[in-house]
Formats: C-alpha cells, sequence, structure tokens
C-alpha cells in the first residue's frame, strides 16, 4: 500500500472554485466512508479548511487511487470533474508525507507561518479515527504531522514570518494602521462561535474593542464564547451573546464585524449591509461608482489579454501548425526558459511565476514569448555558443518569420496598471472568514464599507515578506520526511520479523514436546533447565539477522529484504498477513498526539 493525496487549495484553485467544492461537516463523514468502501483505498482522511481540501488515502494502486479519489471529491463536492479536474494537485509516497508536514509548519497556508493548521489537522484525524478510517500509515503520518509542526514553531521564529489568518484580516482591514489602535474602543460582532470566530473574537479583545457581540445558530454556543471572553484575565472587554436573528439590528451598532458560520447560504446581503450603514449615517449606502469602474476597467483588461492569447492561437492554425504548449506545461519540450519551478496558478495566489524570470534579459524572455506563440526561438548560446551582433541577428530572423507568419511579433506583457481611486472613510468593517463566503461579495463595491474576504487576503498575502526562518523550517520538513521514510521502511518488516519468531517459538516447542515423549522420566526442573537453553540457542541466534535486516529495510530500496526473509525462512504468508491486520486494527483506535 502507499500513500497518495489528491487536493486542491489556494495555491491551485481560485477562491470561487474554492467555495463551491468546499464540503460542510457531513460531506467530509460521507466522503470518508466513500473513500475507504473505494476498491484501491484502504485508509482515508480528510483535511478541510477555509482554503484547502485534501483526501488523503492509502492506495494499493497509483493511478486508479488518482482516477478514482478525484471523482470522490467532484462527486462530493459539487463541481464537475471536468472543472475540478484543472485545478488538482496530487503528491504520491515522500511527497505526499512532504507536503501533509510542510502544510503543518504553516509553509503551505495562505499566511505563512499560521500556527492554526495545526488544530485543524488534529480535528482532521481524530474525524478519521472516529470513523475507524484511519489505519497504521494515516495514524502515524498525522500524528507525526503534528509533532513536526509543534517543532517548527518551537524551534524557530516561523512565527514572525507570518501571522494568523485573523490577525492579517485585521491588518487588511486597519489599511496597514496599527491593530490596537484601530481596534481600541470600537464595538464588534462576531458571527458564529466555531474555532475560527472564537480566534478572531479572542484577538479583537486582546487588541482592545470595548465590546464584543456573538451571534450564534446554537444561542449556547454563543453564551459560552462571550462568558470565556467576559473572564478572561488578560482583557477587560464586555461580551455577550445574541440569536442569530439579533444581527441585523446588532450590525448597526458595530463598528467591525467578523464572520465565519458554516451556513451554505450568505449571511450577509448587500442589501442589509447598505441598510444597515444607512441606519448608522442616516443617509442612503450607495454603490461606489470609483469601485464599480475599477473592477470593470480590470475585467476588460483580462478579457482583453483572453482576446489576445485567443487571436495568436488562431493566427498559428490557420498557418497550418499544431502550436507548441504554453508556459507552464508538462510538456515545455524545446522551450529555452526552465519553467520546472514556475506554477500555473492564477496571478496573485503564488510569486513563484515572477521569481523564476527573475534577472532574465529581454532577449531570452523575446525568445520565449515567441516559443510560447508557436514560433521558432533560436537559443544562440546553446546552439552556436556565440553571442553579440551576430547571434542578435539570429533572434532578429528569428522573430521577423514569426512575425510574418503570425501577423505580430508575440509578446509577453503585463496589463496596463489601473489608477487607484480613493474611497471615502469607512463607517463599517466586515471581516469575512468563511468558505463558502457569508458576505455578498457585491458588499466591496458599497461606499462606506470596508469589506476583507478570503479571496483578498489571497491576493495580500501573495506580497506579504517571509522570513528568514522559513529556510530553517524547510530543512526540518526535509529531515523529518526522510525519518518518516526510514521508520516507515521498518516497520514495513516488523510482520514478517514477528511471524518469524513466531515460528521459531512454535520449532523449540515441538522438540521440547518430542523430547519429553523420549525421556518421560525428565524431572520439572530438568525439562524447564533445558527449554530455557533451547529458547536461548534460538533468541542468540535470531538476534543479529533481525537487528540487521531492520536496519536494512529502513535504508531507500530496502523494502525487498522482508520477501528475502519470508523465501530463506519459508513463511506463511497468511501468518505475516495476520500480523498486519492485528497492527493496523490496533492503530485504528489510537488517538491523536
Amino acid at each position: 500500500m502507499s500513500l497518495l493525496v489528491v487536493g486542491l487549495s489556494h495555491r491551485s484553485a481560485p477562491v470561487s472554485v474554492l467555495e463551491r467544492a468546499s464540503l460542510n461537516a457531513d460531506a467530509q463523514l460521507k466522503l470518508l466512508q466513500d473513500t475507504v468502501a473505494a476498491e484501491p483505498a484502504a485508509e482515508a482522511a480528510v483535511l478541510a479548511t477555509c482554503n484547502r481540501i485534501e483526501l488523503y488515502a492509502d492506495v494499493d494502486k497509483f493511478h486508479a487511487g488518482v482516477a478514482e479519489l478525484s471523482t470522490l471529491l467532484a462527486q462530493h463536492s459539487g463541481v464537475g470533474l471536468e472543472e475540478l479536474t484543472a485545478h488538482l494537485y496530487v503528491h504520491y509516497e515522500d511527497r505526499a508525507v512532504h507536503h501533509l508536514f510542510s502544510v503543518a509548519c504553516g509553509l503551505d497556508s495562505m499566511v505563512v507561518g499560521e500556527g492554526q493548521i495545526l488544530g485543524q489537522i488534529k480535528d482532521s484525524l481524530a474525524r478519521a479515527q472516529d470513523l475507524h478510517t484511519a489505519g497504521r500509515l494515516l495514524n502515524d503520518l498525522f500524528q507525526q504531522a503534528l509533532r513536526v509542526g509543534k517543532r517548527a514553531h518551537h524551534e524557530t521564529g516561523i512565527d514572525r514570518a507570518g501571522q494568523s489568518l485573523v490577525t492579517f484580516g485585521l491588518e487588511q482591514l486597519s489599511a496597514g494602521a496599527d491593530v490596537e489602535q484601530w481596534a481600541r474602543g470600537k464595538k464588534a460582532l462576531v458571527i458564529g462561535a466555531g474555532s475560527m470566530s472564537s480566534l478572531a473574537a479572542a484577538t479583537l479583545a486582546r487588541a482592545g474593542v470595548a465590546e464584543i457581540v456573538v451571534a450564534n445558530r446554537t444561542f449556547e454556543r454563543a453564551e459560552r464564547l462571550a462568558q470565556i471572553l467576559s473572564e478572561g484575565d488578560d482583557t477587560d472587554v464586555l461580551a455577550r451573546a445574541v440569536p442569530m436573528g439579533s444581527v441585523p439590528g446588532e450590525l448597526t451598532r458595530a463598528d467591525v464585524a467578523v464572520s465565519c458560520t458554516g451556513a451554505t447560504g450568505l449571511v450577509l446581503t448587500a442589501d442589509s449591509v447598505a441598510a444597515t450603514v444607512e441606519g448608522r449615517t442616516g443617509a442612503p449606502a450607495v454603490e461606489d461608482t470609483a469601485v464599480r469602474d475599477t473592477a470593470v476597467r480590470e475585467t476588460a483588461v483580462r478579457e482583453a489579454a483572453v482576446r489576445e492569447a485567443a487571436v495568436r492561437e488562431a493566427a498559428v492554425r490557420e498557418a497550418g501548425e499544431t502550436p507548441l504548449p504554453g508556459a507552464g506545461s508538462a510538456a515545455d519540450e524545446n522551450c529555452p526558459l526552465d519553467l520546472s519551478s514556475v506554477s500555473s496558478v492564477p496571478a496573485g495566489f503564488s510569486v513563484m511565476g515572477e521569481a523564476a524570470v527573475a534577472g532574465m534579459d529581454a532577449a531570452t524572455l523575446e525568445q520565449h514569448g515567441a516559443w510560447a506563440a508557436g514560433g521558432t526561438a533560436v537559443d544562440r548560446t546553446r546552439e552556436t555558443g556565440r553571442s553579440g551582433p551576430e547571434a542578435d541577428a539570429e533572434l532578429i530572423g528569428a522573430l521577423a518569420a514569426t512575425a510574418t507568419r503570425v501577423g505580430r511579433i508575440p509578446e509577453r506583457r503585463r496589463p496596463e496598471p489601473v489608477a487607484e481611486v480613493p474611497r471615502p472613510e469607512p463607517v463599517l468593517f466586515l471581516l469575512d472568514l468563511a468558505m463558502p463566503r457569508d458576505v455578498d461579495a457585491a458588499v466591496h463595491r458599497l461606499a462606506g464599507v470596508r469589506l476583507v474576504d478570503i479571496e483578498s487576503l489571497a491576493d495580500a498575502s501573495a506580497d506579504a515578506p517571509m522570513a528568514a526562518d522559513v529556510d530553517m523550517v524547510r530543512r526540518i520538513v526535509a529531515d523529518e520526511v526522510a525519518a518518516f521514510g526510514a521508520a516507515q521502511r521498518a516497520a514495513h518488516i516488523t510482520p514478517t520479523v514477528v511471524a518469524l519468531r513466531s515460528m521459531a517459538a512454535d520449532v523449540v516447542a515441538g522438540e521440547i514436546a518430542r523430547l519429553e515423549g523420549r525421556l518421560p522420566a525428565l524431572d520439572d526442573k530438568h525439562r524447564a533447565e533445558i527449554t530455557q537453553t533451547v529458547k536461548r540457542v534460538v533468541d542468540k541466534l535470531l538476534h543479529a539477522p533481525t537487528v540487521r535486516v531492520k536496519q536494512l529495510a529502513a535504508e531507500p530500496g530496502g523494502a525487498g529484504y522482508a520477501d528475502a526473509l519470508r523465501t530463506l525462512f519459508d513463511l506463511d504468508q497468511e501468518t505475516v498477513a495476520s500480523v498486519s491486520r492485528a497492527e493496523n486494527s490496533t492503530e485504528k483506535n489510537r488517538g491523536p498526539a
């Protein structure tokens, strides 16, 4: 069996797709049950957060496993398989382990270094254990991931490289101002009483807000959170609970609202927010035309870029040639650039693409532009080994040939920057941390309101600075992945060693029984001494080989030693399998670390 993960996150999919693919608690349970019922999978766990959905499984066939897990994700998320596949990523064996350890350390989070993911991994493991879908592999994997994440936060300054999503969201709401100064004296409304909402309420309390109102569908949970906030030793915030029906009235009194519920529909519509602003200011909350016009211009620029690409492709087809794959494709043969590290996710979610071309000369980039559009790119240094005027002439000739056939010189350019239009000062601040979203995206266009949601946080986090501690965490992850792989390979041979020792014990018992038949007058003292001597001889003979085979099995490529041991000692396959089943059954009932 082998570890496989199939998923999508803010790095591979736009927020609109993540929002539609999000899984509620019931859907996650059904997905786990259907996964272990599928033929390729023996174990399964789901890691679902506000910006990722990942399905982990122990499978016996790679391609069948990828197809089955992808299909199950599409079925339970409600996003069509064809659309979902374009945003899925797959990790296998050591790469899957490396991915989860990186996630646990916060390296793959929207805000690098945030620690909330550890609680979500722990919840994921507990859910799989409750349903008995986590066996030895996933128990070991997730518990080790928790330990690796804790180690990274303890031994490095990864916490300084980023903050929790809540803190980062509040920083975006305050527009760069000091959060404590911005929050001091404000009245806050927190909608929801789950882990994210509780974190938001505690963060607001520490930031110095004067009052926090907690609204939740289950009023008792809202009361409990409000009581915890009121009794906190490090704050003196006034906190109270209200039912969800009181949200419209409380929103009129609030300066800042944070929403994170499990609702499938909108909690705050654009009309309700507009009515709230009107109730606070006494003036109608009209649509901010400046923001609308900016959005229209940005959309027009994107659409123009799409049309330009379509025109180029059509021109290449008319020339009677098949266009080469675009940048970032897995089949980038003859590409003048090394694009193996370039991320193919949409702009705003990763800076890897810009990093891949940083420092390259314009001629090389133009070559890549010609190649991407189906033209002929001449690598003047690789093919001729020359540079200077002659090589420039070759490059110009290649570009001219492309222009003659395609109709223009292809270019890779950024959209023209859109001028920022100042907005009026907001009277209401909204932070939407839910997935799917709680607050209507149209609220972005309302004057007097500042909305920060998952999508805007993703855009802002792309430019967030990364600390040097990230490199230290990456080294920790690499070391832990190697150690985990060695431990798993060593554990793989354990059932075979146990079966060997069991066979040896049976041989000893049989020989002692035969001796008793031949020497019936043997007294108990001598019988016990002989039995102990024979057992000691067998143990000594087996000790060195079993210790050594475990060491060899832990090394890369050591999986074959278990088979060799079974062959040399003619061990019964069913005995080995029964030991494995017993160990796996025990592992499925282990609690999280």
